[in-house]
């Protein structure tokens, strides 16, 4: 894995893994290919931009020239590039299809004809859709429910068959929702947050009864690190360990922190398609010495010291009709 391929990488995540990678002794070239879309900013990768080992590649993963190209020079891909918002999956479904599955589609292809030696997929939970009860290992049944989940789900079955059929040593990551500092702020944590920083109420759906698992960005790419280093092609590893919350939780989290009161919360209908709970079992990955290392009290309080210190970064992006949960 001494060169490799970072799709996405100047987006939240995969800014932070490429960090990651370049601070690794056994990575000797990073390439990050990114289209710059609105979640995306070379800003998010800083210093890391002066490092040797960096190179920055403008494009489209739906661009099949390039990548064939980049699949050559490198021996290892990690494919972070995605459309990731459930809310604007609703009403831009066509674009999370075409960027999700067919740019996967692309990578997957290009891989196959350069030989490249280890493909990381990056995923979510909510492939599994709704769980009432229990937690989703692995091999529990894809139940997507919105545009969002389903594009992800349908490209997670297309990268597991290119293991298959063409041999491409694939693995598929599943992380529950990531928060963390330079995450775009539609994101209901870095929303709150900074809403909260510029005196403005927040708004929760329904009654703040969903229930998700938090996990640390950072926490997220020791996974990620960690499959792309010792994962067995043609498996799926979901990465959780964090918190379980409902939403009416984490925003009291939040408002004590900023020590406002449930005056500053106003509540919207429940949006379309709102799974009421998501859950994983992440015993497969422990199992390769995975250890989550944030707790989430000292993770909320280091992000919105983050945004509290850079509002130029945010600020311009923060839309104040817009809530997502």
């Amino acid at each position: 894995m001494s060169r490799v391929l970072v799709t996405g990488g100047a987006g939240f995540i995969g800014s932070h893994f490429v960090r990651r990678l370049l601070a690794a002794d056994a990575v000797d070239q990073v390439t990050v290919l990114d289209a710059l879309t609105y979640a995306g900013s070379l800003e998010n990768l800083g210093e890391a931009m002066l490092s040797p080992k960096l190179t920055f590649v403008p494009g489209n993963i739906l661009d099949a020239r390039l990548v064939g190209v980049l699949a050559r020079e490198h021996t290892a891909i990690v494919h972070f590039a995605a459309e990731s918002h459930v809310d604007r999956s609703f009403y831009e479904a066509g674009n999370f299809l075409s960027t999700n599955v067919l740019g996967t589609h692309t990578l997957l292809a290009a891989a196959r004809d350069a030989g490249v030696l280890r493909f990381v997929h990056v995923s979510t939970d909510e492939v599994y859709g709704p769980l009432e009860s229990g937690q989703a290992a692995e091999d529990f049944p894809l139940r997507p429910s919105v545009p969002y989940a389903a594009s992800k789900a349908a490209s997670d079955l297309v990268a597991l068959s290119f293991f298959q059929t063409f041999d491409v040593p694939v693995c598929v990551t599943r992380s529950s929702n990531n928060y963390g500092p330079r995450q775009h702020p539609e994101k209901i944590i870095p929303l709150f947050i900074t809403r909260l920083l510029k005196g403005h109420d927040v708004t929760l759906h329904g009654q703040g009864q969903h229930m998700r698992n938090w996990l640390h960005v950072e926490d997220n790419c020791q996974g990620i690190d960690l499959v792309l280093r010792s994962g067995v092609p043609g498996q799926v590893y979901n990465i959780g360990g964090g918190t379980d919350l409902a939403g009416a939780e984490l925003t009291a989290r939040l408002l004590a922190m900023f020590d406002v009161g449930w005056d500053r919360v106003r509540y919207l209908p429940d949006r379309a398609s709102n799974d009421i709970r998501y859950a994983m079992d992440w015993s497969k990955i422990a199992a390769l010495g995975y250890r989550p290392a944030h707790d989430l009290d000292q993770g909320l309080a280091q992000t919105a010291d983050w945004y509290r210190r850079n509002p130029d970064r945010w600020a311009p992006l923060l839309r104040k009709e817009t809530q997502h949960a």
